[in-house]
C-alpha cells in the first residue's frame, strides 16, 4: 500500500501516518524528517537544501524530489510507505507520480484529513505552546509553530493545497476524511475507506 497524507497545520497528519504504518508494517516518510537528518549530516543534498531550511524558504522542487528518489530507492519501502510532507504542491504531486513511474511504484490513495480552519489555528497554537513548555525540545526546531507565524501557513496551506486535492481528485485517487473528531476515530474511518477494516 503506498499512501500519501495530506492536511494542513495541526490536522494530524503524523499522527494517522505512524498509526497507518503500524497497522499495514509499511514505512513512515517524513520529507521534513529527510532534511532534517540530511542536513545534519551534512550529505551533498543536505548541503544543498540547508540554506532554504535556514531561511525557513522552501526547499526547491528538483533537490525535494532527489530526496524522495533516494529515499524510495531504499529496501524498507518495497512493501508500501505513507509518505507525509509531501507532495506540498500540485507540481510535486505530479513529480511524485513521473517518479513512481520511473520506479514502477503506483500511488494506491491520497487521503486528505480535512478540518475546519479554526481547529487548525487552535491544534496548531496549542503544539507550540507545548513545544515551549517541552525543554527537551529545541525552539528553533518549531520555528513553524508559532503562534504568530500559524495564520500564514494556514493560508499557504490552502493556496497550494486545493490544486493537489483537484489534481488526486481528477485521477480518482482522493479520500477525504473528517479530521475534526478524537484520532483514535479518524484512523477506522481512514481503514474503512481504504477497505482494510475487516
Amino acid at each position: 500500500m503506498r499512501l500519501v497524507i495530506l492536511g494542513g497545520p495541526g490536522s494530524g497528519k503524523s499522527t494517522q501516518a505512524r498509526q497507518l504504518c503500524r497497522h499495514l508494517g509499511i514505512v513512515e516518510i517524513s520529507s521534513g524528517n529527510i532534511l532534517r537528518r540530511a542536513i545534519a549530516s551534512q550529505t551533498d543534498l543536505g548541503r544543498k537544501a540547508q540554506p532554504y531550511v535556514e531561511k525557513g524558504e522552501l526547499v526547491p522542487d528538483e533537490i525535494l524530489i532527489e530526496f524522495m528518489r533516494q529515499r524510495l530507492l531504499q529496501p524498507d519501502t518495497a512493501k508500501g510507505w505513507v509518505l507525509e510532507g509531501y507532495p506540498r504542491t500540485a507540481f510535486q504531486a505530479e513529480e511524485l507520480d513521473f517518479l513512481l513511474e520511473e520506479l514502477n511504484q503506483q500511488l494506491d490513495w491520497a487521503i486528505y484529513l480535512t478540518v475546519p480552519e479554526s481547529v487548525m489555528m487552535t491544534r496548531s497554537v496549542e503544539r507550540s505552546q507545548n513545544y515551549a513548555k517541552d525543554s527537551t525540545t529545541s525552539a528553533k526546531s518549531r520555528l513553524d509553530d508559532h503562534p504568530e507565524i500559524v495564520p500564514r501557513r494556514i493560508e499557504l496551506f490552502y493556496e497550494r493545497t486545493v490544486p493537489i486535492l483537484e489534481y488526486y481528485d481528477y485521477r480518482q485517487k482522493l479520500l477525504t476524511i473528517n479530521g475534526d473528531q478524537p484520532p483514535e476515530q479518524v484512523q477506522p474511518n481512514i481503514l474503512h475507506k481504504l477497505a482494510l477494516d475487516n
